[in-house]
């Protein structure tokens, strides 16, 4: 029972590092800011619209993989910064490559919100 409780106990440990880490993020990166804007916006026109269950499954997913993007493109800019405090091409090459893949979640996401909402916006008038 002791280990059962340690268990716990380390498994509650690792969720508030990670409520920490997403704090964090919202707390010190102004694109991660902007991302839970669109999100407000989106789930707000999501209900306004009235979405399938279909739909704001993709909608879900979406806004999951930017905002994990943008995550993951924060702990390699921090980790880079670390190692290398001091200017090196292959830091800016990696903090570049992380920043492209945020771009490239938010422009596929782009697609799937345009081919959801456009169509029922395009109704509305």
């Amino acid at each position: 029972m002791k280990g059962m409780l340690s268990f716990i106990k380390a498994r509650l440990k690792s969720f508030g590092y990670a409520f920490k880490g997403i704090w964090t993020l919202i707390s010190s990166q102004t694109n991660a800011k902007i991302h839970l804007l669109a999100v407000v916006v989106i789930t707000a026109l999501g209900f306004y619209l009235n979405l399938s269950p279909t739909e704001w499954c993709l909608i879900i997913l979406c806004m999951a993989l930017v905002l994990m993007a943008e995550a993951i493109n924060t702990a390699i800019e921090f980790l880079v910064d670390l190692v290398s405090p001091d200017y090196h091409p292959l830091a800016g090459k990696a903090k570049d490559v992380a920043a492209g893949a945020v771009l490239l979640s938010v422009l596929i996401c782009g697609l799937v919100w345009g081919i959801i909402f456009l169509p029922k916006i395009w109704v509305l008038f």
